[in-house]
């Protein structure tokens, strides 16, 4: 659970956006950032906030501590910066990669850029939320800002806000719809409705163009997922010895597939 952190938000807003408006320094930023997580968030200054943390001869802007534990960096840009960009984050990914740490927060004090990062092959990240107090309602930052209270952070909100944004997704939802059962179970519905039974292979194709290009970028190719048929393969090849490649190329036409491509706008 998350506290309600709008009223000392409302209380910061007016100097963040002055800074941003007199352009201060990146150093005067900082201590403006800082007293957002000590009022705001709830830290300690002196125990749970580090400035210039070095990891292997680089240094992180701040360093978010919870009982000793490092929870997340923070890479503080100028005020004056009018937009941040993703790439903006790319000094601190270096750090987060180097000490293993999985958040990173972007901001110039009036806009605020939550990433989590992976580490399975090279160093990739995705964007949690990005709220702004010159265009956004109060409310929403709010909202959002509180996932990053003391509190939050402690009892792992921010995880569970990432793990529900991770599962809707294009590239869940996408795997999701094109599962045999789902296919099988619209068509159904289809027939039933309309009094026309269609191919799967059809529908999938159908569904598939209803997502936007950038959609499609996430979800990938177009695949029938089907896990009877993964199941029947697992159970019909458990304990058989491995097949010679001249058994194996006989097999090949009578083996199930476990999935099955499409080539959508062919």
């Amino acid at each position: 659970m998350k506290p309600n952190i709008i009223h000392q938000l409302k209380k910061y807003t007016p100097y963040l956006l002055k800074a941003q408006e007199e352009n201060l320094t990146e150093a005067d930023t900082v201590q403006r950032i800082i007293k957002v997580f000590e009022d705001v968030l709830g830290y300690d200054a002196l125990s749970e906030i580090t400035q210039e943390m070095e990891i292997k001869s680089k240094f992180v802007d701040l360093t978010i501590k919870i009982d000793g534990m490092i929870k997340f960096f923070v890479e503080v840009k100028r005020a004056g910066t009018k937009k941040l960009r993703d790439r903006h984050v790319e000094q601190g990914e270096r750090y987060a990669a180097e000490g293993n740490i999985q958040w990173i927060l972007l901001t110039n004090g009036v806009e605020w850029k939550l990433f989590h990062l992976t580490f399975d092959e090279g160093i990739d990240y995705e964007i949690v939320f990005s709220a702004d107090l010159a265009t956004d309602p109060i409310e929403k930052v709010a909202d959002l800002l509180g996932l990053l209270h003391r509190h939050a952070i402690k009892t792992g909100a921010h995880e569970e806000y990432w793990k529900q944004r991770a599962a809707l997704n294009a590239t869940s939802i996408g795997k999701a719809l094109f599962s045999e059962d789902v296919l099988l179970f619209v068509r159904r519905e289809i027939r039933r409705h309309e009094g026309i039974l269609i191919a799967v292979e059809d529908l999938a194709e159908a569904i598939y163009s209803l997502f936007t290009e950038e959609a499609k970028v996430q979800i990938g190719p177009l695949k029938i997922h089907s896990k009877r048929s993964a199941k029947r393969s697992s159970m019909k090849n458990k304990d058989i010895p491995a097949a010679t490649p001249d058994s194996e190329q006989a097999k090949s036409a009578s083996r199930p597939n476990d999935q099955r491509n499409i080539s959508p706008n062919v």
